[in-house]
């Protein structure tokens, strides 16, 4: 646990100064190594400072822990959420030499020209500005020179906080080290900007075609995949404007503007429900940075860093709930959340109900349209974490692209309704869940197994009605619960049987005693008397060690 460590002493006290500044007193004693009471998070806003303090990395260890709403309560999330890297840039004598080594040949034979001063900086990398030999102009993300140091300094810490943790209460509820862990291979998978590349052009390939929305007003960037690298990526540059921040002129929708605003509502919303239920595959960060207005109703989708995977299963679940959410159906979500657990304890399945249905009286007497269906998925995974049910991290994920989505929509056009927007993919979406892409070929799929199904029916109903008749019949049940009670149960047969073996061996010695007339009799009935005592012992250690006397 401690290899490595000895180098971050010096990061391990400016953790310790971070923490003690900002007041959280249980860490203070976590870090000290003394008792600790049930542990305690700090309040949301002073978690982000903390979080703000310790640097990018754990800037970026915020934003993961904000995609996770089925770990930490609403307040959090939406604190976490507001975490933004302030970033200085990395100044052009320090950046250059990274770009011409990705590169391994000189800028001035790829590029015209470049821009010196980055257009953007992060935690992982800076973009600048450049144009391409041929004329075209492009995006060049470079990766901050040293930062994979940092990034392997700083999974080190986290990792020994995380085993510190697990000494406490808090290790009851989460599986930290497994967090950790997650968190390690999230940061490593963003250094790689080989992935986000290639996750670019799986979107961009998903986009190509769509029955609901018009694919040439969503773009996504191309990749200069000549140029690219694990630390170098180069793209097409978009010449837009974020967003919520766009001047819209209705061009396209007769030159209206709420027209205009409308159309890219629905537009986003469809895109990304196409993702999220039909591809199993989506842009998991879609905040108000990542979406830029081209003009013309255009948009485009920026940073795929993040992204989301669904499958099939999962994906029908979540249609499902999606609907019991409509009809305010607390057993049904309850049914459809214990189908999407990863784990369940020990479940009270009648308090789950009813905190499902204290969660949607709250929603009975609102308007369809005044419903945040985000919040309603949040509130969901809430009352999953509380009733002790695990659910895989993706679900976490969708909760927040669902949340950034419906924030980004709202905040964009404040008279949309979600629902109004769903309503024709419900019908489609099912549709293809049923019957997938190739209806008639499901069909005659399905006809197939009737018609064997038909075909053999008869000869195994005459099978099991001979087995019936002639009493042959047998029935071979598997009930895995039931392995530790007969463990238990042959357990105490076992101790019974040897504790009959050893009253047995005191009444011979006593009766063998009582009638000695020799020497070697009495020799006999010492030796069972030892032997007795020595196996009553034996026995009754036994029964200590486990725990189990009373």
């Amino acid at each position: 646990m401690f290899s490595g460590l000895a180098q971050t002493q010096s990061r391990q006290r400016e953790i310790a100064e971070v923490v003690l500044r900002n007041g959280w007193d249980y860490m203070r004693r976590l870090l000290a190594g003394s008792k600790t009471d049930e542990p305690q998070l700090p309040p949301p806003a002073v978690l982000r400072k903390i979080l703000t303090e310790l640097g990018p990395v754990y800037v970026k260890l915020g934003q993961l822990l904000s995609t996770r709403p089925d770990l930490l309560p609403t307040e959090y999330i939406h604190e976490l959420s507001l975490l933004q890297s302030a970033v200085p840039s990395v100044p052009w004598s320090e950046i250059q030499p990274m770009i011409r080594q990705q590169l391994q040949q000189p800028l001035e034979s790829v590029f015209q020209s470049i821009e010196s001063v980055p257009v953007a900086a992060g935690s992982i990398g800076q973009t600048h500005r450049a144009i391409l030999l041929d004329g075209r102009e492009v995006a060049v993300k470079v990766q901050r020179p040293g930062i994979e140091g940092i990034i392997a300094q700083d999974i080190a810490l986290i990792r020994f906080l995380a085993d510190l943790a697990t000494r406490t209460d808090l290790a009851e509820d989460y599986d930290l080290k497994a967090l950790a862990n997650e968190f390690a291979q999230a940061l490593q998978e963003e250094l790689n900007f080989n992935r986000e590349a290639s996750y670019a052009d799986q979107l961009r390939r998903n986009f190509a075609t769509s029955s609901w929305f018009d694919p040439d007003r969503l773009v996504v960037p191309v990749i200069e995949w000549d140029f690219t690298s694990e630390k170098l990526l180069v793209m097409e540059w978009l010449n837009g404007e974020p967003l919520l921040s766009a001047e819209l002129k209705g061009q396209g929708y007769g030159d209206d503007p709420q027209v205009e605003r409308r159309a890219i509502s629905t537009l986003l919303f469809r895109a990304f429900f196409q993702q999220l239920y039909v591809d199993g595959f989506f842009h998991a960060d879609p905040h108000p940075g990542n979406l830029f207005y081209l003009g013309q109703g255009r948009i485009a989708l920026l940073d795929f860093g993040m992204v989301g995977r669904l499958d099939p299963n999962t994906q029908g679940i979540l249609t499902e709930m999606l609907l019991a959410i409509v009809d305010m159906d607390a057993q049904r979500c309850s049914q459809l959340t214990l189908r999407l657990a990863e784990s369940v304890g020990n479940v009270n399945l009648v308090m789950l109900e009813t905190d499902y249905e204290r969660l949607l009286r709250r929603y009975y007497n609102r308007n369809l349209s005044e419903i945040n269906f985000s919040q309603v998925f949040y509130e969901i995974l809430q009352v999953a974490r509380n009733n002790k049910i695990r659910l895989p991290s993706n679900m976490g994920l969708y909760a927040k692209t669902m949340a950034n989505l419906e924030g980004v929509a709202r905040a964009f056009d404040p008279e949309i309704n979600l629902l109004d927007e769903i309503k024709p993919l419900i019908t489609d979406l099912f549709r293809q869940q049923l019957l997938g892409e190739a209806p008639l070929q499901a069909m005659l799929r399905t006809a197939l197994d009737l018609k064997n199904l038909g075909l053999q029916s008869p000869r195994q109903l005459e099978m099991l009605l001979d087995r019936v008749t002639s009493e042959t019949l047998k029935w071979n049940i598997s009930l895995p619960e039931s392995e530790p009670l007969r463990r238990t149960l042959d357990s105490a047969a076992n101790r019974l049987s040897f504790s009959i073996v050893v009253g047995a061996l005191i009444m011979g010695a006593a009766t063998v005693v009582s009638q000695a007339q020799t020497t070697q009799l009495n020799w006999i009935s010492n030796a069972l008397f030892i032997a007795a005592c020595l196996l009553g012992l034996w026995l009754l250690v036994s029964i200590l060690r486990s725990g189990q006397l009373r």
